[in-house]
């Protein structure tokens, strides 16, 4: 029994012998497709980062352009809500004439300048000071009113912080990629060494080591989804 493990094991030797070359250069065209197939991953993630960085940067200058308009907005309601109040007093007042003035301006002024969205407000503010007068509700500070003017900046800088968390992603995928790459380059080199070498226990180690350099680098690789060739 171990005479013939024995013959088996001089068998298979021998054989490794004869074909060293052969395997050595076969491993050489794998690692060589799989290296450059990493590398063209890995240009795809960069590409697709940089994607996503450019819509995600044009997302957030629109998001900001968003709020600076709906703040302007708002400063500018709140500003006239400080009018209209004022003109209410006058319009409480006693004196006949100045009520009169006062509710002819207010009415005009709440026509041209009170916008459709701000009028709800202060509809909605007005009856709930009648309900509780111990409590004053600004309408300013109505929450369909802010959503109105600030519910497009918030959609779209949800949008913006999406896209670069998805050019980070990619930007991840890619580092990946070409740390696998260098890996198998490394795996290249010491294939290239063990085909020209002549001593077989050199070639022998040096293709063992590359070929278990070359299964880390695709482990690394086989941990990042492919993209789509077209």
């Amino acid at each position: 029994m171990s005479s013939d493990a024995t013959t088996e094991g001089r068998q298979g030797l021998s054989f490794l012998r004869k074909n060293t070359e052969v395997i050595i250069a076969i491993l050489l065209g794998v690692v060589s497709i799989a290296t450059a197939y990493a590398s063209f991953q890995s240009s795809l993630y960069g590409g697709q980062q940089a994607q996503a960085y450019t819509v995600g940067t044009n997302l957030s200058t629109e998001a900001e352009s968003q709020y600076l308009e709906g703040n302007q907005q708002y400063v500018q309601d709140s500003q006239l809500w400080q009018t209209l109040t004022e003109l209410r007093l006058d319009i409480a007042n006693p004196d006949p004439a100045i009520s009169a003035a006062a509710q002819i301006k207010y009415d005009t002024v709440y026509f041209q300048s009170v916008s459709d969205d701000f009028g709800a407000a202060i509809e909605r503010a007005d009856a709930e000071n009648e309900a509780s007068p111990d409590f004053y509700v600004d309408p300013s500070n109505d929450e369909d009113y802010q959503a109105t003017l600030f519910g497009a900046y918030s959609d779209t800088h949800d949008q913006a912080v999406a896209k670069i968390a998805e050019g980070d992603t990619a930007n991840t995928f890619g580092d990946r990629l070409t740390l696998a790459t260098v890996i198998m380059a490394v795996s290249l080199f010491l294939l290239g060494i063990a085909a020209v070498v002549s001593a077989f226990r050199i070639k022998l180690i040096m293709g063992g080591v590359a070929v278990a350099i070359f299964v880390l680098a695709v482990v690394i690789a086989a941990a990042v989804t492919p993209l789509p060739l077209v």
